[in-house]
């Protein structure tokens, strides 16, 4: 890669200037004393996210492309009891393994499959363990933590235990507020339901997040009006809307190659996610990333926004995945060898991949511009080069075509931009890896 002026002038100071076919200047370090600065001895560990994941859900919704167990009878006290053991078992191994007990945790997120599925007792336990293994301050708000919920599994005595464990942000997968939506996608909700959740959960006093899902089967202008406008109505802190991609695992897809159902096109949803950004804006629900909108822009989550910029998350259960010390890693999706492999006092992590610089690079980017802009300084910082010189060409192009707009410090989406979600990221990205 080339580098800018400043980086090569500071580069050629001290050791490297002035070469002959000699053996003097014997070379203990490098960059030489000169450019060292004063700092603290004191190494402080750097936080951590942590992901825990349950992959039970009590249905199997239509465009479903995860990896989940469904729950059946008399076998699902022993499923939930024996996973819960073993999750509490992988967190006591992977925490003294990887010394996390250091390091402060910026966040939890539970994520499924369907939390909320779990005993009162099983959640309380998970929560014991991570507190008696991990660095977490839940008392004084410093650590956030995050539980998702289906509407069916949020009772009144559900919602009162995430509360006592101190849950200050609960997720709720709502997809549609339209009953023959819902019903379309296979759902044992309906609108009733989940606008009682949604209460029930803005009840405990946690912050609340809606997801919605544009492109279902059966959307038309009218019905996705009807759910933006009954989600608003919530007055909940954050909405996310996520685009429904269709895959091979899942019954959409066979039911569109029977023809059984007609997905809206991409251009149909497009007009569906421009319009929910209108109505957003209208309301002051302004977005922190293209997908999610809260009040004012207030709201952040923490989790993801600490992951997009970098830091580091460790992740518990079967298919959980992370990342840590610039080497992603994913257990096991096999549940069985799971359990096998934390009952023989192993970790189950399956798969992973240490990330080269230009990894690193690439991940900065399409992963920060989640956020609607990228800091071009802690790039440099971080990495050495400028953004802007690596990509110049990329960066005008998308500049033109009005995706983005440029300051001597990020580049920042347009409202065009956001309405693409990751079109900047991806261009940019591929741009690196084509050229780099």
């Amino acid at each position: 890669m080339s580098t800018d002026k400043t980086h090569l002038e500071t580069s050629r100071k001290g050791y490297i200037t002035k070469l002959e076919p000699s053996r003097k200047g014997f070379i203990t370090n490098y960059p030489n004393f000169q450019q060292w600065k004063k700092t603290s001895p004191v190494a402080m560990l750097p936080p951590i996210n942590i992901y825990v994941h349950i992959p039970f859900c009590i249905q199997r919704c239509a465009y479903c492309y995860y990896r989940t167990v469904n729950l059946k009878g008399s076998e699902r006290a022993a499923q939930l009891e024996r996973y819960v053991d073993h999750l509490c078992r992988e967190i006591e191994l992977a925490s003294t393994y990887f010394n996390l007990g250091q390091r402060p945790v910026i966040s939890i997120y539970f994520g499924g499959g369907t939390p909320t599925v779990l005993k009162n007792e099983q959640l309380q336990k998970i929560v014991s363990t991570l507190q008696n293994n991990l660095k977490i301050d839940l008392d004084h708000g410093n650590t956030e933590f995050t539980v998702e919920a289906e509407p069916v599994t949020l009772t009144a005595k559900k919602a009162e235990i995430l509360q006592q464990l101190k849950v200050n942000r609960i997720s709720l997968g709502v997809q549609s507020l339209c009953d023959e939506i819902i019903k379309e996608s296979e759902r044992v909700d309906t609108e009733e339901k989940a606008l009682k959740a949604i209460q029930t959960a803005m009840d405990t006093n946690a912050v609340v997040n809606i997801d919605l899902l544009s492109g279902l089967a059966g959307e038309t202008q009218e019905t996705w009006s009807y759910s933006i406008k009954r989600a608003l109505e919530t007055e909940v802190q954050s909405i996310t809307v996520y685009k429904m991609e269709l895959y091979a695992n899942t019954k959409y897809y066979k039911s569109v190659r029977n023809k059984s159902i007609n997905l809206p096109s991409d251009a149909e949803e497009l007009e569906f996610m421009r319009f929910a950004i209108e109505q957003f804006d209208v309301a002051d629900y302004q977005p922190w990333c293209f997908f999610t909108f809260t009040k004012q822009g207030l709201y952040q989550h923490k989790h993801s926004s600490s992951i997009w910029r970098g830091d580091d998350c460790y992740a518990f259960g079967t298919s959980a995945f992370g990342c840590l010390h610039n080497r992603l890693f994913q257990n096991t999706n096999d549940l069985e060898k799971y359990h096998t492999l934390i009952e023989n006092g192993e970790l189950s992590i399956n798969r992973g991949h240490h990330l080269t610089v230009l990894d690193q690079i690439v991940r900065m980017v399409v992963l920060g511009m989640k956020l609607l802009y990228l800091d071009l300084k802690m790039f440099q910082e971080k990495f050495g080069f400028k953004l802007e010189n690596l990509c110049a060409p990329v960066i005008e192009q998308l500049k033109a075509d009005d995706f983005i707009v440029m300051s001597p410090d990020t580049i920042k989406l347009t409202s065009k931009g956001i309405l693409h979600g990751d079109y900047v990221g991806k261009s940019l990205s591929r741009y690196l890896v084509d050229n780099y």
